[in-house]
């Protein structure tokens, strides 16, 4: 019964000949401004939801001298271009990703309508909901190399209601159905990723590194210090079980020296050659050594719960196809970063940007092109 009221509801208020009553171009422009106003929104999600912050609470503000912006000083692109991407209080620099998330938000709620508007105006506006969240996960990893939980789990569950109330996000008959959908999408996105994570990590685990001999080595309480870098442990550290090694020509800590051992440091556990120790007790540790060998992961396990999102909202067809691309894309980036010498081979590159670009790319043509694929 509630399935029934809920589809005659939508029926009246999302019915496209109601929506048709005004020009097609009306509802484009709206759906921009509305998108740019959206993206402010988006800005303050990107900025604080890393830092475990609230969006709500306290109202925007400038983060370097906390003068609180009043409405008139928070117009989507107008505001950061008249004022030349300055504060108006202190004149310290707004970051030009503030302009580009509200542009990019205002032309992804315009490639939304116009991907859907005509046929399902609802279908548009769960459309722009899943880009919205496409562009907090992609500016958020790009920076944090994480993406918060808002995203993934609650993208999970709003992608399983949202298939619930608009079917035609699914491709399904019903309601029933496109839930049936949402969930296999759901399964098959986070569980294809949750292998190849476990996959890589079996054949690509570790990454030896090879120093200079007699380099020193310094674990301070929060990272690694190595010659040429620090490394945070919240980057090597991703499990329980993940270790680092290092054949040790000699240990120094606060009261005691080793020489020729094997040291191998845990989230939770320190081996000094045979010896076991609590690695809070150890605030500081130098060793000198030629090698070390670090823990390294495929792909985040926020990739696999932001695979699982995209699943619960497009489908399993849509999962399987923003991992080819996505591979296809990143793998393009990262060579072109290594030949342009902007990254090294083993280093470190966010995945998720290109899981949000190649599911954006379902929406607007992708689904299509796979049809047309199999069908020639």
């Amino acid at each position: 019964m509630l399935r029934v009221y809920l589809e005659v509801f939508m029926s009246r208020i999302f019915d496209p000949a109601i929506w048709g009553s005004l020009p097609f171009h009306f509802w484009s422009t709206l759906f921009f401004v509305f998108g740019c106003i959206v993206g402010s929104f988006l800005n303050v999600c990107i900025h604080r939801m890393p830092r475990g912050l609230s969006v709500i609470s306290p109202p925007s503000h400038c983060p370097h001298c906390g003068y609180s912006i009043p409405w008139y000083l928070n117009l989507p692109l107008v505001t950061w271009v008249s004022l030349r991407g300055r504060c108006a209080n202190c004149q310290a620099p707004i970051a030009m990703r503030y302009f580009l998330v509200e542009l990019l938000t205002g032309l992804s709620f315009l490639g939304g309508w116009l991907a859907a508007g005509r046929t399902s105006p609802l279908l548009a506006l769960v459309y722009c909901l899943i880009l919205s969240g496409l562009l907090v996960a992609t500016f958020v990893d790009f920076e944090h190399y994480i993406i918060p939980d808002e995203i993934t789990i609650g993208g999970m569950v709003a992608g399983v209601l949202c298939s619930f109330a608009v079917p035609a996000l699914q491709s399904a008959p019903n309601s029933a159905v496109a839930l049936l959908r949402s969930f296999l999408g759901m399964a098959a996105g986070a569980g294809v990723v949750y292998l190849i994570l476990r996959g890589g990590k079996l054949l690509f685990g570790r990454q030896h590194i090879e120093l200079p001999p007699g380099t020193r080595i310094v674990f301070t309480e929060t990272g690694l210090i190595l010659p040429n870098q620090e490394i945070p442990f919240e980057e090597l550290f991703y499990r329980k079980s993940d270790v680092i090694t290092i054949e040790a020509r000699m240990v120094e800590i606060i009261d005691r020296c080793y020489r020729n051992i094997v040291v191998r440091l845990m989230p939770e556990k320190l081996w000094l050659g045979e010896e076991s120790v609590d690695p809070e007790t150890v605030p500081q540790m130098e060793v000198v050594a030629d090698r070390i060998t670090l823990p390294r992961e495929a792909m985040g396990f926020g990739d696999v719960k932001f695979m699982g999102a995209i699943g619960a909202f497009l489908g399993w067809q849509a999962t399987l196809f923003s991992l080819m691309m996505s591979s296809i894309l990143g793998a393009l980036v990262g060579v072109i970063l290594i030949v342009l010498r902007r990254q090294e081979w083993s280093s470190r590159l966010p995945y998720g940007p290109y899981i949000a670009m190649a599911a954006a790319g379902w929406i607007f043509g992708g689904h299509r092109l796979v049809e047309w694929w199999f069908h020639r």
